[in-house]
């Protein structure tokens, strides 16, 4: 007997269902064969498994690692994970989801799915299914064996006519043409279908009358009238509705579960989501109550907004939106809003959930670059406090038609689905490590195992902690000759400038200075594409260029000449219409420069286009060989490790999950090809290739729904990549102490970005956003500021962060891993900590070095 008949007979024990071909496994005769199908499952091929729990009432054991069991619902199709050491299950479904008393309709529905499919309608309008309404109420879950755990197959719908299948809305000559077709029996099958509406001469279809008996009947007497699909069409342009035509929506997924070591891994195949043609899935949500809590539990969700944020158990915060972020930010070529996002980034693809005395770290493995992270408190929706992730699958446009000077917007999908499966691993901690700290450590951990971060430089003595500084060598600005518009380069440093301003830093005793100098190439700071590298003249050219890798190399100061390599301004160097990335209105992707004043995007101004992924590893290639000859010893990266988009060009569509793999081989070449990489934003993918990082993650974006902001991106990079948030010159802070603070809490360096002309120079330029960068104006406070923070951080250069915590309100300590600590006040008054008075915005440190 070949390993498919063991299968089906191993999904006939566990669904405990009649499906196709389960009969002929039940029969007799069979036994024999049927015991060794159930040994073969719950052995899991290698594991005995064949295990019960009290704890896990009603459920089997389908698998077991050294730390864990999992056990599976044969008639739900809900999971538990059960902790050997601890004891503790965490469950895939509220337990008591029953008696749940603020959900109703599909939000009860929903406590009982382990997945729920978006999708669009003909109209491109989203309807959704999920696990437990659509396939589970149907029976149509089955279950096989698979290496260490289960994989569970859903089918979603069924080709059963419903009340849908029905006209929504009769105008009343419609009703009476029709039952005038009709018998006594059928014409009062009309009536409890329909009912007269009084705002305007129709019937609207009655969807509470519509059940069992009553459908079948409403449903024969339309078919015996001979209502057809021209008569909905009529009725929909009369009474102005839409509603698409009736059609079975049969869709499939599937999900496995495997157990590896530590870990639940959860991994839901792209290949194995069917659905119609005509119905293409949108998004998939993945486990959206596992490990829930209830209004009376105590723990807060992890969010990975920023640097990191919790968000309490039933905080009563219900006035305020769910959380929801992209992960890794907006696609470019998706992004609709007009408004200026002031929110920080998701860099890291973490979610997670934090109890007394235990927690779990949710680590998307595949699929991270099209997820988005969901969260939510109890009081809302349901009782429950709950954070999942969700996954693109599909995604719509829309093209407008003109024709008779009428317009009309039809939907427009992608061309195939995403290239990539959505993998989820639940990690469990208990005891100490069930904290954000033990979290973010867990996590670098993972990172270092799978070489998700660079190796760390051991044995060096600790130095001074780096000093950030970004130069703007030019920019375009708009000037008039005889009343006739041009654009010239205005140079803002030139390199000798630029040389001037680190001799007045180095005698003002700042140390360690990496300095990123942008606008030096090609036309200024938004330069022409990379496909040949040409140094501004009017800062100095290739010889000002070289006789400052000199000076900086002599001074010991880090140069990263700054590059960006995902987005162009139109020119004779780039042609938007065939290197830009296409929208799926097919039309090149346009991105427009911020109106600070009016917080919007100006589209009286030029735009500038989204590179196409296709074309990236050309303008590496090119960048590299016009900076080879240079040997400037690092180099900075604008955006590569930033942002991510997709290109929807018909029959060339690359999604952004293949985007995101053409970025990482970006990467890789830029590593082998300079010794240092600095690089802004910090995405996860980005981090084992860089060595410093501006613009880190150092806040969150403080969304209401959130209670406390919390160092987690810090907890894992610290220690691997040197970094400093935003430029304090051009930064929210109106207090200099608070900044200080704040480096020293999250271990961070001190970032400025200057010019050396005055700043009315940028005045009315596309470049308003640089108001306050006269170096002149800046340096004695920035002397003054790397002073406090290089003092405290000197004895922790390379050191990684060992511990964090919350002593009060305002108050946080930091600890090293060489225990070194230090503990910050943000207050306006005085405290005693740990035996420690600390004053007002101030701090102390202690702890012996080793």
């Amino acid at each position: 007997m070949g390993f498919a008949r063991y299968t089906l007979l191993g999904a006939c024990f566990l669904a405990g269902i009649m499906m196709t071909g389960c009969s002929d496994a039940k029969s007799g005769g069979k036994a024999q064969e049927g015991s060794e199908a159930v040994a073969a499952f719950t052995q899991g091929k290698a594991l005995n498994a064949s295990f019960t729990d009290s704890r896990v009432s009603g459920m089997k054991g389908v698998a077991e690692s050294e730390q864990l069991r999992l056990f599976i619902d044969e008639a739900s199709g809900a999971i538990a994970v059960l902790q050997k050491r601890t004891g503790e299950v965490w469950y895939s479904n509220p337990l008591e989801r029953s008696s749940d008393k603020l959900a109703a309709g599909v939000n009860k529905d929903l406590l009982s799915a382990q997945l729920k499919l978006d999708f669009y309608n003909s109209f491109g309008q989203i309807n959704a299914i999920n696990t437990y309404t659509d396939s589970v109420k149907y029976k149509q879950i089955k279950f096989e064996p698979i290496e260490g755990g289960v994989s569970v197959s859903y089918q979603f719908g069924t080709a059963q006519k419903t009340a849908e299948d029905l006209p929504k809305m009769l105008s009343i000559a419609r009703f009476e043409e029709l039952s005038g077709k009709l018998d006594k029996a059928g014409q009062r099958a009309l009536k409890i279908a329909y009912t007269q509406k009084e705002d305007q001469p129709a019937y609207e279809r009655n969807d509470n009358a519509l059940n069992g008996l009553q459908l079948e009947r409403a449903l024969a007497a339309i078919e015996q009238a001979g209502y057809t699909d021209e008569d909905l069409q009529k009725d929909m342009a009369e009474l102005n509705f839409t509603q698409e035509k009736p059609a079975p929506r049969i869709f499939q997924a599937k999900m496995n579960y495997t157990l590896d070591g530590d870990s639940l891994v959860v991994h839901v195949p792209v290949d194995g989501i069917r659905y119609p043609e005509e119905y293409p899935v949108n998004m998939i949500s993945v486990l959206s109550f596992f490990g829930a809590g209830g209004a009376s539990d105590k723990g807060s969700l992890f969010v990975p907004d920023g640097a990191g944020a919790l968000i309490h158990f039933n905080n009563g915060k219900t006035q305020y939106p769910a959380y929801q972020q992209f992960v890794y930010g907006a696609d470019q070529t998706l992004d609709r809003t007009e408004d200026a996002s002031r929110e920080q980034e998701v860099r890291l693809p973490v979610f997670g959930i934090i109890r007394e005395g235990r927690a779990f770290l949710g680590i998307i493995e595949e699929g991270a670059s099209v997820a988005t992270i969901n969260a939510d408190i109890a009081g809302r929706l349901n009782g429950y406090n709950y954070v999942y992730p969700s996954f693109f699958v599909v995604n719509k446009g829309e093209v407008t038609l003109d024709a008779n000077g009428q317009q009309r917007s039809l939907p427009k999908f992608q061309e195939r689905p995403m290239k990539s499966d959505y993998k989820v691993r639940y990690a469990f901690l208990s005891g100490d490590e069930a904290s954000y700290t033990g979290m973010a450590r867990y996590y670098r951990q993972y990172l270092e195992k799978n070489d998700g971060l660079p190796k760390p430089s051991k044995g060096e003595e600790p130095g001074n902690a780096p000093f950030y500084l970004q130069l703007v060598g030019g920019i375009t600005k708009k000037k008039h000759v005889v009343g006739i518009p041009y654009k010239s380069l205005e140079p803002l440093t030139t390199w000798e400038q630029a040389q001037h301003i680190v001799s007045e830093m180095q005698a003002r005793d700042i140390a360690n200075i990496k300095l990123r100098y942008a606008g030096w190439f090609n036309d200024g700071l938004d330069h022409k594409v990379p496909d040949s590298i040409k140094v501004d003249g009017e800062i100095g050219g290739s010889k000002g260029m070289r006789n400052f890798i000199a000076f900086a190399q002599d001074k010991g100061v880090g140069f990263f000449p700054d590059v960006a390599l995902l987005a162009a301004n139109s020119g004779s160097d780039f042609d938007q219409n065939k290197e830009a990335s296409r929208t799926l209105r097919d039309v090149p992707a346009e991105l427009y420069p911020l109106d600070l004043a009016l917080n919007r995007r100006d589209r009286q101004k030029s735009p500038s286009y989204v590179i196409s992924p296709r074309v990236v590893p050309d303008y590496v290639d090119s960048t590299l060989e016009g900076l080879r000859d240079y040997q400037a010893g690092g180099i900075a990266l604008r955006d590569l490790a930033d942002s991510l988009s997709s290109d929807y060009r018909e029959g060339k569509q690359i999604d952004r999950t293949e985007s995101e793999g053409i970025s990482k081989e970006a990467l890789i070449k830029v590593r082998d090809a300079h010794a240092r990489v600095m690089a802004s934003g910090g995405n996860a993918y980005a981090l084992p290739f860089l060595t410093d990082l501006t613009n880190a993650p150092l806040s969150s974006s403080g969304f209401k729904l959130e209670d406390e902001e919390i160092p987690f991106y810090p907890l894992v990079v610290r220690g691997y990549v040197d970094y400093a948030g935003a430029p304090y010159n051009l930064s929210t802070y109106t207090n200099e102490r608070q900044y200080v603070l704040k480096s020293l809490e999250y271990g961070a360096n001190v970032y400025f970005e200057w010019i050396y002309a005055p700043n009315y120079k940028v005045k009315d330029t596309e470049y308003n956003h640089l108001y306050a960068v006269h170096y002149g104006l800046w340096i004695d406070k920035a002397a003054d500021i790397y002073k406090q923070v290089n003092q405290v951080l000197k004895p922790v250069q390379g050191q990684r962060i060992a511990g964090h915590e919350k002593l009060e309100e305002g108050v946080f300590k930091t600890v090293y891993e060489n225990g070194y600590y230090v503990i910050v006040n943000y207050n306006r008054a005085s405290v005693t900590v740990d035996g420690k008075t600390v004053e007002a915005e101030s701090y102390v440190t202690g702890g012996e070095q080793t």
